[in-house]
């Protein structure tokens, strides 16, 4: 991964391949933002005016690449867009107004765009400690390249990224003090959280003949040993002997058996406790219920819950988090075959409650189900639920945003406020009573399906019957923006994102100092 230095250094004199700086949409045209303003005097003043000529406005994920001036170590200027100019309010988490979200995209265009460098220097707004944090996440995620299978190098790949080139090597934030406790920890912060971040987005990438259940439970518990986490691992035996009737059932058409993991993170001076709840499909077929062509192809995403959890879990003991974290991945693989559970099929699960099998692409709900209940057998404060769970909330929310549901508002209100401020947009919706009616079962304590308009929120009224009594409960629905199917856009790079680790550990963050409920 890129590595972070800081420096006080004026721009001019620094070693690099490149220079980069940020500049604004303002009313009249492109302004320099601050940090550039020894690059704008190399220019005479008329660095805004340079910019406008080659076409530059300022706009948010615009990149405008120029010589630097005679004088300079570095042969290259690369100007990012940070989208409208600030009214002059210094923003509370990031720099000169700019606020952390711009900076951060804008950092993470470049970093992509500096592919093959050895060293870039980023002179963006920097007021406060949150500025430098919120830089260095972008370059660290922007500059994430998926390499592992291509090429014939170590371990089956490069390392270079599909142009042939290596992500940047290095980042140069200016404006951040080396020898400032609040700036190395706030880029220390970034390292921890955007290294496991990007060991989430390794998962969902790679190809599910690799990735099994079982493959990922031993990922889980080596990043547990190293991390001085406690694992546990249910193998099939286990979840049979335990009655895990919803992931055992969703599991049981694949010759790849299923896994329950639980990863236990504690401080000796938590007075809190999390538990987080990954749903972890290594891949879904819908199983006898069969996907229709063209819906197969990326479904290896479908354990990008799980990867949240497991990345936000280990997060927060690097992080040294002063809060109890306890994450639960829900594993297995949805195929069809003569084990597979078949629609009309009805599942006992681990809460002892039935569930009639009306669609096996409908499985994510079933494996969530156990571990919910088995969270909730720990009676923590509170549990958040992380799934690709539903098409519906696609349609809803679209690709970029993921849904907010909870049994409790002001929960609800508190982790869409905690993704909001980390960049990760959320929305909250509701879970209506009158949807619950369209689960009855004739056969079973419920359905597994329900009416289809509103099909999110269904799923979510199927969760939080398997949410112990007194627990505050969300789930967030990220079926849209776990995995990005289109072009790269400010650090969020094509394939599997990461969503929702962020939103994660800031919660975690927030209940460790005593600020979530």
């Amino acid at each position: 991964m890129t590595a972070l230095t800081l420096s006080t250094a004026a721009a001019p004199g620094l070693r690099a391949d490149a220079i980069v700086i940020g500049v604004a949409k303002g009313a009249q045209g492109p302004v320099v933002a601050p940090g550039a303003e020894a690059v704008d005097m190399a220019y005479d003043g008329k660095l805004a005016g340079v910019l406008e000529t080659l076409g530059a406005s300022g706009a948010e994920g615009e990149l405008t690449k120029l010589p630097a001036p005679a004088g300079f170590k570095a042969p290259l200027v690369v100007a990012v867009g940070l989208g409208a100019q600030p009214d002059g309010k210094d923003g509370e988490e990031g720099g000169a107004g700019y606020d952390a979200e711009a900076l951060r995209k804008a950092a993470g265009v470049a970093a992509r765009a500096l592919a093959g460098s050895k060293k870039a220097v980023f002179a963006l707004p920097v007021d406060s400690p949150g500025a430098i944090g919120a830089i260095g996440e972008g370059v660290l995620l922007g500059a994430y390249s998926f390499d592992a299978y291509k090429g014939n190098g170590q371990n089956g790949g490069n390392g270079k990224a599909k142009n042939g080139k290596a992500p940047l090597a290095e980042a140069a934030l200016l404006g951040g003090k080396p020898r400032d406790a609040a700036h190395k920890g706030a880029v220390a912060r970034a390292v921890a959280v955007c290294e496991e971040l990007n060991r989430a987005r390794d998962l969902i990438n790679t190809p599910p003949n690799d990735l099994t259940p079982a493959a990922f439970a031993g990922i889980a518990q080596a990043a547990a040993k190293e991390h001085g986490i406690k694992v546990q691992v249910l193998d099939e035996k286990a979840l049979v002997k335990g009655g895990y009737g919803g992931i055992l059932g969703v599991g049981g058409g694949s010759a790849a058996a299923p896994r329950l993991v639980k990863l236990s993170y504690t401080h000796p001076e938590a007075e809190k406790h999390l538990a987080f709840v990954g749903k972890g499909i290594t891949y879904d077929s819908g199983g006898i219920s069969l996907k229709p062509a063209g819906h197969n192809e990326t479904m290896k995403c479908d354990m990008s819950g799980a990867a949240a959890v497991f990345a936000a879990v280990v997060a927060a003991a690097r992080l040294d988090l002063r809060v109890n974290v306890t994450g639960w991945l829900a594993l297995a693989e949805n195929m069809p075959s003569g084990s597979a559970v078949r629609p009309g099929d009805v599942l006992r699960m681990y809460s002892g409650k039935t569930v009639e099998v009306l669609n096996t692409d409908a499985e994510g709900r079933l494996v969530l189900g156990d571990a919910l209940w088995a969270a909730s057998q720990e009676n923590p404060d509170a549990i958040v639920d992380v799934a690709t769970l539903t098409g519906a909330m696609m349609l809803a929310l679209g690709s970029r945003t993921f849904g907010v549901m909870a049994n409790d508002d002001a929960f609800r209100s508190a982790v869409h406020e905690a993704a909001e401020e980390v960049g990760e947009p959320a929305w909250p919706m509701p879970l209506p009573e009158h949807l619950r009616k369209g689960m009855e079962s004739s056969v079973a304590d419920i359905a597994n399906m329900g009416e289809r308009m509103g099909g999110g929120l269904v799923a979510g009224l199927f969760l939080r019957e398997f949410v112990g009594e007194g627990i505050s409960w969300a789930h967030l629905d990220i079926a849209g923006p776990a995995f990005n199917e289109g072009g790269p856009f400010g650090y969020t790079p094509k394939g599997g994102t990461g969503t929702a680790v962020r939103t994660l550990v800031r919660l975690a963050e927030l209940t460790a100092a005593g600020d979530l409920g």
